[in-house]
């Protein structure tokens, strides 16, 4: 069997979301496994992590790649990544799912065409 090496990633900037939200890593883990549950994927583990004060980060490793989630609670800001490789997969779609969940007052959101040859990098409007 041949595999792909192309692949999509998103990255998502989030603003204005709720401190407790941000600060739960139970509960970004539960919403990162439903992301990666909707859209397909397989999961091969997951991993989160509190800080102190507070902030948090939630890797959850995917058959395909990843989706992951660095929080700052006191900022209101979350990082998120989805990756996935080939195309039977769309990160747009676990992203756009955490979006629905975080519910950002702004967002920035990049798309990275990866792994055919030239970087190709699309911003979402």
């Amino acid at each position: 069997m041949e595999y792909s090496s192309s692949g999509t990633h998103i990255i998502a900037d989030l603003w204005g979301i709720e401190f407790t939200k941000l600060n739960d890593p139970v509960f970004l883990e539960e919403h990162l496994v439903l992301a990666a549950k909707n859209i397909g994927a397989t999961i091969l583990s997951c991993e989160k992590k509190s800080f102190e004060p507070y902030g948090a980060t939630v890797f959850v490793v995917l058959s395909e790649s990843h989706l992951s989630i660095h929080t700052y609670p006191e900022k209101g800001f979350a990082a998120i990544d989805g990756y996935t490789c080939g195309e039977s997969i769309d990160p747009m779609d676990a992203i756009l799912y955490l979006i629905s969940v975080l519910y950002p007052h702004k967002q920035e959101l990049v798309k990275l065409t990866r792994g055919t040859g030239k970087l190709e990098v699309t911003k979402i409007p």
